[in-house]
């Protein structure tokens, strides 16, 4: 597939979106850029800003399997992964997949689970498989895991561990409305769900052929280095407890190459990484004092692009590539 066809493929899931979604354009490039990437999202805002039916849609759009999980405090970490059963007939116990088996899952509110539920997940997160009971089954490709959740101040949800976040290669707002969007939400919805008749633009084996390709936009080893000085000096910031990991450079690196197949450009410039700083590691450092919020730091991932220096260069593709 060429950068060409990834950047149209992209252009078209999101139109298809947007038959239901007003708005969140740039929302749902990022949507797009973790979905080829190879890696999940976490989407966080208040109740009725359309989490949920964002997910939905984009799951509708691929032509692949998709499951749903509405976590709960009640939920048991075997609800999402399966159990082994025993079977009287066959006398013998054989395992019921669940609902993590699937191509797009939607963890609906997961900070409403326990941490120990929600930590479930980890494993087919970060290695595209699960273990039960000492059995291990691998998960088919693409794997694309989608979780909303309430912010952590509203009553009934649970913090979600830090290994847990750190499996979202994207934290997302959803943002309000303006007024003119609202007024169109009204409209498009006053008679009927335009969800309802949402058809899928592509299958789950287009998206595997758009995440091989995005693998290959190139990437200045100046980038590469500016994307490295971030990474360090989140460490030594004086307000910062637990700077972003290594593989948080490398899930910056990845969602800047999947950002810039999108756009259709064939190398990855400096604002690929400014504009997807935030939302690659602001959910993975913790700050001195306890109670950090996403905005704390959010400006604090903001502040080291101000103070970290911008590669001036030519980091274009060389001539001789």
């Amino acid at each position: 597939m060429t950068l060409e066809r990834v950047a149209d493929l992209a252009n078209q899931i999101k139109q298809n979106i947007q038959t239901v979604i007003v708005g969140k354009s740039k929302t749902i490039d990022l949507m797009l850029t973790a979905l080829f990437a190879g890696g999940h999202v976490l989407i966080e805002d208040t109740p009725g800003t359309g989490k949920t039916m964002l997910a939905k849609s984009l799951a509708a759009s691929v032509n692949a399997s998709f499951r749903r999980i509405q976590f709960t405090p009640d939920l048991l970490p075997s609800d999402i992964t399966g159990i082994h059963m025993f079977h009287p007939r066959e006398n013998e116990f054989k395992f019921i997949p669940g609902p993590a088996f699937t191509n797009i899952l939607l963890a609906d509110e997961i900070n409403r689970a326990t941490p120990r539920t929600q930590s479930a997940l980890l494993e087919c997160m970060a290695e595209a498989q699960i273990t039960v009971d000492g059995d291990t089954f691998p998960l088919e490709t693409p794997f694309f895991v989608v979780a909303t959740e309430n912010p952590i101040e509203t009553a009934g949800t649970f913090p979600l561990p830090e290994a847990e976040l750190d499996r979202f290669l994207l934290r997302l707002p959803m943002k309000p409305p303006t007024s003119h969007e609202e007024l169109l939400i009204l409209d498009r919805f006053i008679e009927d769900n335009p969800y309802d008749t949402l058809k899928p633009v592509c299958s789950g084996s287009d998206i595997i052929e758009a995440s091989k390709t995005c693998r290959t936009v190139f990437v200045h080893k100046c980038v590469r280095q500016y994307i490295v000085d971030l990474v360090q000096t989140s460490r030594s910031h004086s307000a910062v407890r637990l700077g972003a990991s290594s593989r948080s450079a490398l899930a910056l690196l990845n969602a800047c190459q999947a950002y810039a197949a999108i756009q259709k450009s064939p190398f990855v410039t400096p604002d690929h990484v400014k504009l997807l700083a935030v939302p690659v590691l602001a959910h993975r450092i913790l700050l001195n004092g306890g109670n950090t919020t996403s905005k704390d730091t959010e400006a604090l991932i903001t502040e080291l692009l101000g103070s970290v220096s911008v590669p001036t260069e030519d980091w274009g593709i060389p001539a001789h590539k």
